[in-house]
């Protein structure tokens, strides 16, 4: 039996459902920097705290969101996400102190987030 608390599981819903709103709306052909600002208007419209393009003073790192201090949304638009594209956001979750991170990408016929847990360096 998996003990294992799912973090921030309201914050994270609302969040896809954004993601899953803008999808349907902007279809799967549309660029980041769209989907982006699609999901910017309704994260306001929501009244949820959020930063967008975020650099981190100390990695340089450039996050998509930053949403409640809890979650960082990272968007892709393109053919296939990569294990590069999971590491990319795990070295943002430890330069950030986030422990969760949600990678969306918009280029599938079907949406498909994938929740990144933080992974302890000594745990990889």
């Amino acid at each position: 039996m998996n003990t294992a608390k799912l973090l921030h599981p309201e914050l994270s819903y609302q969040i896809v459902g954004i993601c899953f709103d803008v999808h349907n709306e902007l279809g799967r052909f549309a660029r980041e920097k769209q989907y982006g600002n699609s999901i910017e208007i309704r994260l306001k419209e929501s009244k949820l705290n959020f930063n967008r393009e975020l650099r981190n003073s100390e990695s340089g790192n450039i996050f998509d969101f930053i949403i409640e201090d809890k979650i960082i949304l990272e968007l892709k638009s393109k053919d296939l996400v990569t294990k590069l594209d999971y590491f990319q956001l795990q070295r943002y979750l430890h330069s950030s102190g986030v422990e969760l991170g949600i990678l969306v990408n918009f280029r599938n016929k079907y949406l498909r987030p994938k929740r990144i847990l933080k992974i302890d360096k000594n745990d990889a």
